[in-house]
């Protein structure tokens, strides 16, 4: 019988035991093809819908709204506020209420016995019902930790600024993004019909030149020379074309468009793209760029962050006051008093903070001193940043000039040869070959004036200059692009009181 209860008592651990083994499945390739469903509607949906040709503003604007990234940066930025919010709490006292049902099998009694004879004095009693409703309500609050969950609310006071600035460096790095993207891509809309109507024309001579060297006609070295010179011509034409088509799918990327979406820019004309001058004096951008950038700022949070965790450990290593109050009810018949308040003063105080509190102390401390250098080291490199990016300007400007200047006389080549090719006194290949350059010098301006605007709104993000106000009418693209329109301009007018963070 015995055998018997334990075969049954193990039996039911092991049943037991089994019943709470946890197993995980793979994730299934309908459950997949679900959340990839999901995933492209959440990506895509809610997006004003592409009606006109996309000017750099409404790119900007609608990467600034679109972009994954940045709305990432905008959602962490709400939950510091939410942490912010929370850690208010942490003030507050504690209170617990606690309200219930007690009852047992039989009655609490005892008796008393002298200590002196060691006989019973008392015969058994009780003084407490078998079943009674308990009820309680008590606060608690500890000035020491209300003072340690103060200072920790102002580190999550200032790691919310930090998230601001966070999400305005993601701001910086989007607009650069896009403004290098798409004047790439302006380039390509505006070569990648040239370039493929040049292709059939190469195309078109190296069938003829097949023709010609199956027919045996000239010289075969010369017949073969020139059709390595259109193959080449080819190659180069379809390097330039893989590399400009890649620019359209970048911006759309940025813009967070479906990749498949077909849009056109806004090509402005040639008048529309002046030369961009940096009109404001260079120690302003210097004194500027200390005080705005997103880097520099979030250090300055960093650095009070450090400072409050010194304080901190000065807190821990002090006596703690602690004040209850509190009311109870007991259901109990024998009490005289079935409900009671009462009130408690009482000081705590953990002796191993006294220890191990200096050593915190000068942990943070070096926490501070760290912090600081750290910041002092980012100056340093902004400063330098700053000089590089003036640097590329300059040397974005000469290589225009130059670009511009070699293009102009491409482009006079290239209508010589036509009039001569006209007049049949030279042949194809020269024609091609002087299209050809002329073609490449206007790839090279316009991808030339795409790197000048690039290095002129580097230096924009650099400075920490922020295109985007804080304040909008809407939300709406239109006024978004609107808004960047008029920062770029009183960028481009020197007058950037307008454009500080604060």
């Amino acid at each position: 019988m015995l055998k018997g209860r334990k075969l049954f008592s193990l039996s039911l651990i092991v049943v037991t035991m089994s019943g709470c083994a946890v197993n995980s499945q793979p994730v299934s390739k309908a459950e997949g093809e679900q959340r990839i469903q999901q995933d492209k509607i959440a990506m895509f949906s809610k997006q004003e819908p592409v009606t006109a040709p996309i000017t750099l503003y409404d790119a900007m604007a609608r990467a600034l709204k679109y972009n994954l990234e940045a709305r990432l940066k905008v959602m962490e930025q709400a939950l510091s506020q939410q942490q912010l919010e929370l850690a208010r709490y942490d003030m507050l006292p504690q209170i617990a209420m606690s309200a219930g049902y007690v009852g047992r099998s039989n009655v609490s009694a005892s008796s008393s016995r002298s200590v002196e004879t060691g006989q019973q004095s008392l015969e058994p009693s009780t003084s407490l019902d078998k079943n009674r409703d308990v009820a309680d309500l008590t606060m608690v609050w500890n000035v020491l930790d209300f003072g340690v969950s103060y200072v920790s609310a102002k580190q999550r006071a200032d790691q919310r600024w930090i998230a601001d600035e966070r999400k305005r460096k993601v701001v910086h790095t989007i607009i650069q993004d896009v403004r290098s993207a798409y004047w790439r891509a302006v380039a390509a809309e505006r070569l990648l019909g040239r370039i493929d109507s040049l292709i059939d024309r190469v195309n078109q001579a190296r069938e003829a030149s097949e023709h010609m060297s199956a027919q045996q006609v000239g010289d075969p070295v010369e017949v073969l020379s020139y059709r390595r010179t259109l193959i080449d011509a080819v190659r180069q034409l379809e390097e330039q074309r893989r590399a400009l088509s890649l620019a359209k799918t970048e911006l759309a990327t940025l813009m967070n468009l479906p990749l498949d979406t077909a849009y056109t820019l806004a090509l402005p004309e040639k008048d529309d793209m002046p030369v961009p001058q940096l009109n404001v004096d260079f120690a302003t951008l210097e004194q500027t760029a200390l005080l705005s950038r997103p880097e520099l700022r979030e250090q300055d949070y960093q650095v009070r962050i450090h400072a409050a965790e010194t304080r901190k450990t000065l807190l821990r290593m002090l006596p703690g006051l602690e004040v209850s109050a509190g009311g109870h009810y007991d259901s109990n018949s024998f009490m005289v008093n079935q409900s009671w308040a009462d009130v408690g003063v009482k000081v705590t105080w953990n002796l191993f903070n006294l220890l191990s509190g200096p050593a915190a102390y000068k942990t943070a401390k070096a926490n501070e001193s760290v912090s600081e250098v750290q910041r002092q080291a980012m100056s340093l490199a902004i400063m330098a940043q700053l000089y590089v990016a003036r640097a590329n300007f300059n040397e974005a400007q000469r290589q225009y000039k130059t670009s511009e200047e070699l293009n102009d006389l491409d482009g006079q080549i290239a209508g010589q040869l036509r009039n001569r090719y006209k007049a049949n006194s030279i042949g194809e290949l020269q024609l091609i070959q002087g299209e050809l350059n002329a073609l490449n010098a206007n790839l090279r301006q316009d991808l030339a004036y795409a790197e000048l605007r690039n290095t002129y709104g580097q230096i924009l993000s650099t400075v920490g200059l922020d295109l985007l106000p804080k304040t909008l009418p809407s939300d709406r693209l239109t006024d978004i692009s609107k808004a960047l329109r008029q920062s770029e301009s009183n960028w481009q007018q020197g007058n950037i009181s307008a454009m500080q963070s604060f």
